[in-house]
């Protein structure tokens, strides 16, 4: 008997999938796994009965901390990609890890995912997969199919589908954000309903405002007000209380890896939260170099992550340096939550690269340096291009000969006059 495991939400997609894995790729039996990334529990529900109407055997796979554990390393490099925290893109590589535990548990010879041929999705799970020896299946894509036809197909079949996913978007929620497209989103210039949302309040109703503050341990997020909570906690207790502020939303136009302009809107309340405090706790204790190479550090560790490639050998390296700096990030910032924003106002930390007496107005010597020392910086900073645009100016301006009668004589004229020779 061939079985193939198969990443099973309930949704339309994957739910095709099933009878399709048997007819058209003749496997005997499917098996479905749901993996918890912190999902609302209505999908599991969901998800259950979709299975059972199926007859499908299912496994749902709790991995909330995992990937509460890679959103946290996400903090630690200022990860976000075109401007917002990498939620989906994390998620995707832990479950593709899990489903391929399973299918391995059960001695599956394939495994297979419902996604489209035009989305990042594929692309993560089968990175995962295709380290393994087990046959990678996409109906989907390589099916060419559409929603129309599937939702034909499902009512042919009688397949337990609803005609969308809550409604007229596409949502897909994890712990650390909630997605939302499709439908009227699709057009670059439509402006959506506040009914999109759901972990965000209206940032222009947003009028109160509040104080917190978070702790960090070698660059890890591990208190909030002086409370100690593990990640998953943490990560729920800032979506709520961040969300309630309007914090940590995103209306973009993002580059897909495989080259598509999409429009995505984004709900991300901790993950806003977290990444404003930690990057405002390196600002003080990080040195101007470690801060200006980390940057670059972020960038690729953002785009592996939202390529879904962080057991790349680059990452490895990259997130070295992000351990060693990672060490002096440790200390207390105090985040404003106000109008939509979750604005850093006060830090500290015993590694502070700060000295209050050598920045204050207030003092004139300071380990024997004095204001009149910066004087002969001050004549040589900048001397080089002041030079250069003299220079410049000499060449591109010579100034123009004259003859006797003050008119200016032209150096190209070659015209023989009756001088001897």
């Amino acid at each position: 008997m061939t079985r193939v495991a198969l990443a099973f939400s309930g949704g339309l997609d994957t739910t095709v999938c099933v009878p399709l894995l048997e007819e058209e790729y003749g496997y005997d039996e499917v098996i479905g796994v749901t993996v918890d990334v912190g999902q609302p529990k209505k999908e599991f529900a969901e998800a259950e009965e979709t299975a059972e109407a199926l007859g499908l055997e299912h496994y749902v796979v709790d991995a909330r901390d995992e990937f509460a554990q890679q959103c946290l390393d996400s903090v630690r490099a200022n990860a976000t990609y075109q401007g917002y925290p990498l939620g989906t893109a994390l998620a995707r590589p832990v479950i593709a890890e899990k489903i391929l535990d399973v299918a391995k548990e059960n001695g599956c010879t394939g495994i297979a995912h419902g996604c489209t041929g035009k989305g990042n999705d594929q692309l993560r799970f089968e990175a995962v997969w295709r380290a393994s020896d087990l046959e990678v299946i996409a109906p989907v894509r390589e099916l060419g199919l559409t929603r129309k036809w599937e939702m034909e197909y499902a009512e042919e079949k009688d397949l337990p589908v609803e005609g969308g996913n809550e409604g007229v978007w596409s949502i897909d929620t994890n712990l650390w954000s909630r997605s939302i497209e499709g439908g009227n989103l699709e057009d670059p210039s439509y402006v959506p309903p506040e009914d999109i949302y759901d972990w965000t309040a209206d940032p222009a109703e947003a009028t109160e405002t509040e104080l917190i503050e978070i702790e960090f341990e070698d660059g890890y997020p591990v208190a909030v007000d002086g409370e100690e909570m593990p990640a998953v906690q943490m990560i729920e207790y800032l979506n709520e209380k961040a969300g309630a502020h309007g914090v940590g939303r995103t209306d973009m136009m993002e580059d897909r890896m495989l080259g598509l302009k999409v429009r995505e809107n984004y709900e991300h309340p901790a993950a806003t939260t977290l990444l404003n405090a930690h990057e405002s706790l390196e600002g003080l204790v990080l040195t101007k170099e470690e801060r200006d190479f980390k940057t670059t550090v972020d960038d690729e560790w953002a785009q592996k992550g939202y390529e879904g490639l962080v057991d790349a050998p680059l990452m490895n390296a990259l997130n070295a340096f992000v351990d060693e700096t990672q060490q002096k990030v440790t200390g207390t910032v105090t985040i404003k939550f106000e109008g939509g924003q979750a604005r850093p106002v006060g830090r500290d930390s015993d590694y502070a690269v700060y000295s209050e007496s050598a920045a204050s107005f207030n003092t004139e010597t300071v380990d024997g340096i004095e204001q009149n020392d910066a004087t002969g910086v001050a004549k040589y900073h900048g001397f080089q291009s002041r030079l250069a645009n003299a220079v410049s100016a000499k060449v591109e301006k010579p100034e123009l000969a004259t003859d006797g009668a003050g008119e200016t004589a032209d150096a190209t004229d070659t015209t023989d006059d009756t001088t001897d020779q």
